[in-house]
């Protein structure tokens, strides 16, 4: 009897310690988190809430740790349309987001739509899985390597990416949380890539403490002697404002400065609606799909200076025209110090780094009441050439964006996104926008597919109708309608189907280049929406255009309008065939011809 108690004692004893064991493990394993899960928490912590991307078996565990997380995490149909759409989400909303992608093909799938992140200036994370050390070398499949795609630029600092590291140790984190902090905190964009190897991503570590870092924004502001020298420059005679995408947040500003002055104002095309351009002082927009009013203003009242807020003047703004340089150059006011006179090197130049909003603010405040610019009341107007609808077949391009116009633009408060080509000529030189952040248009970089699938990001962003004006290439491309459809996003499609790459195929034209095929055979969007489980409608005839478009608008599914377009309505884009033919680029015009698009 005793020998069986002392035994019962004994398993007690046993029982307990092994159950102690195993609640000390577990307890442990609660203290403690996958890297991947720690990676999704810091970007959490860093005010990230929305991830577009494409699963892989690669990033496996950061697939389970993006689902498990409280961010809102969207899988495309492909990485390169989930990068646009992070990018015009991050427009819609201010807020970064996060591109995922699996090994190999899925970083280098997403790579335009990052590089358009860079030249547009948004800021967005790539979250990508790498090959396991002890895997590397052998032919793993996708084998993602520096050694099996370029290191520079990839994954070390470059061409996309402002910063980029792989994570080969969870010790790393609160390094790349202070960078990533930083990063996020400046003016402008920040593009960043974290490469995560499969074996890394599973690892179990202790809650990792992350640096207190003071990650608000911040602004660049002007000093006071470079206020006192605009002042100076702005007040000896008129001048005119040139206001960029830059200067998107200074709206107000801008517009008390020109009302105050009496400066005429044109704006870069990306930079349509921060001045209204309804309002009397608005010349018109410059460079592609620009107006003939800004040239006839700076012929006929040419002012002393002009001063320029938050645009490059690239080619797409400007055409690098001589006659938009006036006798005494520019104030040009740029975040980024290697901005001003970079177009215009021979153009005399005042420099300012600034946030716009914090320059213009200080302007007001410094410049005095009194000015010397002109009257505004004979200022040249861009013109408005008003069609109006008929029953013929097929539409024009001038009647659909005067449709556009008025149901779109004027009845609702969506936005409006248009496509690299054909599409945001029209939509530069046509729409009017009274409000800022009503437009969206990329004529710097100008991926196609950019609007056609960045169009879901933006309507998810800002939880409401955000309409892409396309063309039919760029719907063919690459669309996102299947993802709209998955997650009842009410993003709207406007396709000008007219059976071409219409801008390469007028431009080589109006080059007198003949023999080049630019034709696509007809496409019924309607019949590929529908069998996505969108809805849609076709449009061949301009007097059903504004029923079709109050469909679109009032719909609350993803909807496609297809509008058959007649291809024989040039686009204004003479601008861009001179530059190039213009001396110094005759001698590569093959090469230039091939970025019609």
């Amino acid at each position: 009897m005793t020998i069986s108690k002392t035994l019962l004692h004994a398993s007690s004893t046993e029982s307990y310690k092994n159950f102690a064991s195993i609640s000390t493990a577990e307890s442990k394993t609660a203290q403690q988190i996958s890297v991947a899960d720690a990676i999704i928490q810091m970007l959490e912590n860093l005010g990230v809430r929305r991830a577009f991307g494409l699963m892989g078996g690669g990033m496996a565990h950061l697939w389970k740790a993006l689902s498990n997380s409280d961010m809102q995490v969207l899988n495309f149909r492909h990485e390169g349309g989930a990068a646009f759409a992070a990018v015009e989400a991050y427009f819609a909303s201010g807020s970064p987001n996060i591109v995922f992608t699996t090994t190999g093909p899925g970083i280098s799938n997403a790579l335009t739509g990052l590089l358009a992140a860079r030249n547009e200036g948004a800021k967005v994370i790539l979250l990508s899985a790498s090959t396991s050390a002890s895997q590397r070398g052998r032919r793993a499949i996708q084998e993602t390597t520096i050694e099996t795609l370029p290191s520079a630029g990839i994954f070390s600092p470059g061409m996309p990416f402002n910063y980029a590291t792989i994570v080969e140790s969870a010790a790393q984190l609160p390094q790349i949380f202070r960078q990533l902090a930083i990063g996020l905190a400046q003016p402008g964009g920040f593009v960043a890539h974290l490469s995560i190897p499969n074996d890394v991503q599973s690892i179990l570590v202790d809650r990792i403490s992350l640096p207190q870092v003071d990650f608000s924004s911040y602004r660049i502001t002007p000093s006071p002697k470079a206020i006192a020298k605009s002042v100076e420059l702005l007040s000896s005679g008129p001048f005119a404002i040139w206001v960029g995408f830059g200067a998107r947040d200074a709206a107000e500003e801008i517009r008390q400065l020109a009302e105050r002055t009496g400066a005429a104002v044109m704006c870069s095309p990306r930079g349509k609606g921060i001045f209204p351009e309804d309002h009397p002082q608005f010349v018109g927009v410059t460079g592609w799909g620009g107006q003939a009013s800004v040239i006839t203003y700076m012929q006929e009242q040419t002012p002393l200076r002009i001063l320029v807020l938050g645009t490059r003047l690239g080619e797409p703004t400007s055409f690098w025209r001589q006659d938009m340089v006036p006798p005494r150059g520019f104030v040009h006011v740029d975040i980024n110090p290697e901005v001003p006179g970079v177009s215009y090197p021979y153009a005399e130049t005042f420099p300012i780094q600034s946030d716009i909003k914090a320059f213009v603010e200080e302007l007001l405040k410094q410049l005095p009441e009194a000015s010397s610019c002109p009257t505004t009341l004979s200022l040249p107007r861009p013109e408005r050439k008003v069609m109006e609808p008929s029953a013929g077949y097929p539409v024009r391009s001038e009647v659909l964006i005067e449709e556009i116009q008025k149901v779109i633009v004027e009845g609702s408060d969506a936005l409006v996104i248009s496509e690299a080509g054909n599409s945001f000529i029209w939509a530069n030189h046509l729409l009017q926008f009274s409000q800022p952040n009503r437009y969206r248009v990329s004529t710097g970089f100008a991926a196609m597919g950019q609007a056609v699938t960045g169009v879901v990001g933006a309507a998810l962003a800002r939880n409401g109708k955000a309409v892409a004006i396309v063309g039919d290439g760029a719907m063919l491309m690459n669309n996102e309608i299947s993802t709209a459809v998955r997650y009842k996003i009410p993003a709207v499609w406007i396709v000008l189907n007219d059976g071409h790459y219409n801008m390469c195929h007028q431009g080589m034209t109006s080059l007198g280049f003949q023999g080049a095929d630019a034709t696509i055979p007809q496409t019924d969007f309607v019949l590929i929406a529908r069998g996505m489980g969108a809805e849609g409608i076709r449009v061949e005839k301009e007097s059903d255009l504004q029923a079709a478009l109050e469909q679109a608008i009032a719909s609350t599914v993803p909807f496609v309008v297809d509008v058959v377009i007649d291809p024989s309505r040039s686009a204004p884009s003479q601008g861009r065939n001179q530059t190039l033919t213009a001396p110094g680029v005759q001698s590569s015009a093959v090469k230039s011809l091939t970025n019609f698009h």
